[in-house]
C-alpha cells in the first residue's frame, strides 16, 4: 500500500479532512472496523487530521492483520463523500503535531 509508511515498526498513515466532525467519524468507522478484525490501532485527532499507527501488540510487531485493516481503512476514505479531502504519506507523528 504506497501511502502507507513503516515507521517506528508501525504500519502509519495521516488523513485530512473537512473539518472535526468529519476527522471524528472516520475515527469512529475505524473504530468500529477494528472491533471487528482484531488489531486496535493507535489514533490521533488534531482537529481535522488523523493519525492512525498498526501494529498487533500482542504478536509484538507488524503481522497480516495490520495490512489487511489497512485494507479496510482505505476503503473507508470513499464512505465520506465530499468530506474527505485528502490525505498525506507523511511521518504520522510530525505531520499531526502541526495546526490545521
Amino acid at each position: 500500500m504506497p501511502e502507507w509508511q513503516i515507521e517506528d515498526e508501525e504500519l502509519a498513515r495521516t488523513f485530512s479532512f473537512e473539518d472535526f466532525p468529519a476527522a471524528l467519524a472516520f475515527v469512529n468507522r475505524v473504530g468500529e472496523q477494528a472491533e471487528k478484525a482484531g488489531p486496535h490501532p493507535d489514533i490521533d485527532i488534531r482537529y481535522n487530521r488523523v493519525c492512525l499507527g498498526l501494529l498487533t501488540h500482542d504478536a509484538g510487531g507488524l503481522t497480516a492483520n495490520d495490512f489487511a485493516l489497512a485494507a479496510v481503512v482505505e476503503r473507508l476514505t470513499g464512505w465520506l463523500p465530499g468530506q474527505f479531502t485528502g490525505l498525506r504519506a507523511t511521518l504520522c507523528r510530525p505531520d499531526c503535531a502541526r495546526k490545521s
